[in-house]
């Protein structure tokens, strides 16, 4: 049966915004508009709203609220902590895997062609499996370290065990953190129990608002300096006039996330179970990158799937986009017009001619949706074979 809208499986790029969170914003876009730095009650009023959003999320997340700072979004919070702590503490060498997303990968890749540090890239398995022997090896032998290693992958669902990578950082006085973006508001991160000193976050990966996100830093460990100069908001830790509407979105959205997580946990996993059951039954060659085809090992809302090799993988994404279907995906190289995953093309033995989609789920999809999307993919590959 095909639905009656378009099926939105890249839910792992951005969320639909819950509706509560757009009832929560509404007032901060019309009635109540003053400058929060305003020392009048318009401006004393947005302010309270401010803080109330700050509390609300150091209260999800178990810390102070004094530990947390609004940002233009995840790509800025991963700069920020990247940036200020290397700049702070002079540091000289830093680690992360070739699997991270580009904010992290492209920021520290730059520093060290600028010679402000020296970059090591920690091994990895065909699986996409940090090595952790390997990064005890890089720990070991350099000095006071920066490692920035992400809890989620956004494009083949594999989890860090942050507790172990934490306790290995703290062995060798190395400053942690970790991009938390895709496991934010999915998972719950109790920051009284984890060994980092930063996580991040963004409104629209769990149903809020985009332009808006937070970092989170350990202040018994760590003191940085600015990254955005030009005014004193954020205890002056960022300039400019904060995104009123979007830090309180984003509270809400966290909020809700955490009120309605199992539900939709079970939701999603029900979800994500079923099309690797649908796709295994009528594709017998499919195949799952990373940990993403195990439902219980993995980030639940991705499954990164490895199709046959076809004269129509180089045009798939735009076959399903035909067929009113959102999802996302990138060929294990690059060439041409192609952009290539640097994360598929990074995983040792990987068959670049294969076609490769990244379905996300969100708690919206149903699995009339679920079955479409199969049914569609399976459909292309037949057509195929029939010429």
């Amino acid at each position: 049966m095909t639905p009656n809208a378009a099926v939105y499986l890249d839910n792992a790029a951005t969320t639909r915004l819950d509706p509560e969170v757009l009832e929560a914003m509404l007032p901060l876009m019309t009635e109540h508009f003053g400058n929060p730095s305003s020392i009048h009650s318009h401006g004393r009023t947005v302010r309270t709203a401010i803080e109330k959003a700050r509390k609300s999320v150091a209260s999800l997340l178990n810390t102070s609220p004094a530990e947390i700072f609004f940002t233009s979004g995840g790509t800025e919070a991963d700069n920020t902590a990247i940036r200020s702590s290397i700049e702070t503490y002079a540091l000289k060498h830093a680690i992360t895997s070739p699997l991270e997303h580009h904010a992290v990968l492209h920021t520290l890749q730059h520093l060290a062609e600028q010679g402000t540090i020296r970059l090591s890239l920690v091994n990895i398995d065909t699986k996409g499996h940090i090595d952790l022997d390997h990064l005890d090896q890089l720990l070991r032998s350099n000095s006071r370290s920066l490692v920035s290693l992400m809890h989620g992958n956004n494009e083949i669902g594999n989890l860090l065990n942050l507790n172990r990578v934490g306790e290995l950082c703290r062995q060798y006085d190395a400053i942690f953190h970790s991009d938390t973006v895709q496991t934010m508001g999915h998972f719950r991160h109790d920051l009284q129990q984890l060994p980092v000193d930063f996580i991040v976050g963004a409104g629209h990966k769990f149903h809020g608002p985009k332009g808006v996100g937070f970092l989170y830093v350990n202040a018994d460990r760590v003191k940085i300096h600015p990254f955005v100069y030009g005014g004193a908001q954020e205890r002056n830790m960022r300039g400019g006039t904060e995104n009123v509407y979007g830090i309180v979105g984003l509270a809400k959205a966290l909020e809700i996330a955490y009120r309605d997580m199992e539900a939709h946990k079970q939701h999603i996993i029900n979800l994500k179970r079923r099309m690797i059951e649908r796709l295994r039954a009528q594709m017998p060659d499919v195949q799952f990158n990373g940990d993403s085809g195990d439902v219980d090992a993995s980030l639940y809302t991705v499954l990164n799937v490895s199709l046959p090799v076809s004269d129509i993988s180089d045009m798939l994404l735009f076959s399903l986009d035909i067929a009113r279907i959102s999802a996302s995906g990138g060929s294990a190289c690059s060439s041409g017009s192609n952009v290539g995953s640097h994360v598929l093309a990074a995983l040792p033995g990987l068959n670049p001619d294969r076609g490769y989609v990244r379905f996300s789920f969100g708690k919206y999809n149903t699995a009339e949706e679920i079955d479409y999307a199969v049914d569609t993919l399976v459909g292309l590959y037949q057509k195929e074979l029939v010429k």
